[in-house]
């Protein structure tokens, strides 16, 4: 294991990250919200300690194997989760506890948008555009970031690459380059973000809110600057347009890849891990849509509508938005869409969960072994679209499953170890390894009732999620520490 290039390379990162603490410093200027010093003090201590480590191993510049690119990846996300923490603990107004602080600033970059903060409306705006940036940079992955600019510093980024990006297929290259491919994804990021808020400034948004929902929109993240979330507009067109980027973002980026690249949507018609992800939507819609108006939830059907399609796309894409207590929603509504979370978004699109291709997967091999019971002698293929699919990937995505479940398991029950409620622990924990935000019981609303060592422990849990429980789960294999 070459230890002295993965400090390298961490150094080196550590010194990027510390470019974020710039804008919200620049936000905190033109508001003179005096939030400034935080922002300043974090952006010299990260510059600062990431120079530490860079400078003694600035010539390990050894090719890295694929053990280095996994260690990489997790080593880079606790890092950055940490020194994203730093603002909130030099933070005196409001003054942030050292879990709280690191509770944000991880459910930010991995996109969970769980918050413990409370009158985030009083926030300066240097904190709301912070926690918004975080879930715009973990949107993506900052990883893809670093494999588009290490090429240029002499570093291979592939192994970092198929470690980070998610989905069955890891193996695949859009592109010849990995740094090629990197940049034109964040292009395509930039130019989704840019869109998402000059459409919410149009609905109505001041630049400031609309640039901050577009982040965390694109990311499908759920952060807001608002307590009360999207409520705090109450504006239909704004929810539409939160549900149509939703469904954007949460669409496979290979799709947006090919697309952009051959200026044609029919990628999108023909992939069938899409059309699943569409159908699912749809259903969810109509469900959450025939429940509200038999119990007469609401005044009209118009609203009705509204509020069934937002929460509905909101919480199957892992995004978490809210323009209602969907907690108080009547039957199985508020379980329905905390299960529909496990679904999540498409593979490598910015979305949380198990993704919908595992999901349809999962279902075709299911199928498959009740048709053998029936017919034990006829041979099945499961099929994606057209393709036949080799067993080994059918059997990887049974032992991500697997190891999913393991990690939900152990997590739930550490969670009820710590005094939580079964109901609290079971939708903390799905929430946080899907990377969804809100929950049911005490975390309906945000998480400042869970003890110091429970945000510890949902804070592994939305790394796991995020690294898809198999990038992290592997360091733990003796077989992967072996030389």
């Amino acid at each position: 294991m070459q230890y002295r290039a993965i400090i390298r390379i961490l150094g080196l990162l550590v010194c990027i990250f510390s470019l974020a603490m710039l804008p919200p410093s620049i936000v905190s200027v033109i508001y003179r919200d005096g939030g400034a010093l935080p922002f300043v003090l974090a952006f010299f201590f990260a510059l600062f300690a990431g120079g530490l480590i860079y400078y003694p191993n600035r010539h390990q510049k050894s090719d890295l194997r694929a053990r280095e690119g996994f260690l990489i990846v997790v080593f880079f996300w606790l890092v950055l989760g940490s020194f994203g923490a730093l603002p909130f603990i030099f933070s005196v107004t409001p003054e942030i506890k050292i879990a709280d602080a690191f509770f944000e600033s991880f459910s930010g970059l991995t996109t969970t948008g769980a918050t413990v903060l409370t009158g985030l409306d009083e926030l300066p705006k240097s904190f709301q555009f912070y926690r918004q940036q975080l879930q715009w940079l973990g949107g993506m992955g900052i990883i893809v970031l670093a494999v588009a600019i290490l090429p240029l510093l002499g570093v291979g980024g592939m192994q970092l690459y198929r470690a980070e990006t998610p989905g069955p297929m890891k193996d695949s290259k859009m592109t010849p380059r990995i740094a090629d491919t990197a940049k034109h994804l964040w292009y395509i990021y930039v130019i989704l973000t840019l869109a998402c808020g000059v459409s919410y400034w149009l609905a109505g948004m001041s630049t400031f809110d609309a640039i901050c929902h577009a982040f965390s929109t694109i990311a499908i993240g759920g952060f807001s600057t608002h307590d009360a979330s999207l409520a705090y507009f109450n504006s239909p067109a704004i929810n539409m347009i939160c549900v149509v980027f939703l469904l954007i973002a949460a669409a496979n980026f290979s799709l947006h890849f090919a697309a952009f690249r051959n200026k044609s949507v029919m990628h999108y018609i023909r992939d069938p891990e899409y059309k699943a992800f569409l159908v699912i939507q749809l259903v969810l819609a109509v469900i959450c849509f025939y429940i509200l108006i038999e119990y007469e939830v609401f005044g009209d059907k118009f609203e009705a509508l509204d509020q069934a399609l937002l929460q509905s796309v909101s919480m199957s894409t892992t995004a978490g938005f809210a323009t209602t207590n969907f907690a108080a929603w009547p039957v199985f509504l508020p379980i329905l869409l905390i299960f529909s979370s496990f679904i999540g978004g498409c593979a490598s699109s910015t979305g949380g969960g198990l993704k919908v291709v595992r999901v349809v997967l999962l279902f075709k091999q299911g199928m498959r072994e009740m048709n053998r019971l029936v017919h034990p002698k006829a041979i099945y293929s499961i099929k994606l679209g057209k393709k036949a699919l080799p067993d080994r990937v059918v059997e990887a995505v049974w032992g991500f499953f697997s190891a999913y479940t393991l990690v939900f398991v152990l997590i739930m029950l550490a969670l009820v170890g710590t005094g939580l409620d079964n109901l609290t622990a079971f939708t903390a924990t799905a929430a946080s390894l899907n990377n969804l935000g809100p929950g049911l019981g005490e975390v309906a609303q945000n998480y400042s009732s869970v003890t110091d060592t429970g945000k510890w422990v949902l804070m592994l849990a939305m790394v796991f999620g995020r690294l898809e429980v198999f990038t992290l789960l592997v360091l733990f294999t003796p077989a992967f520490w072996r030389s």
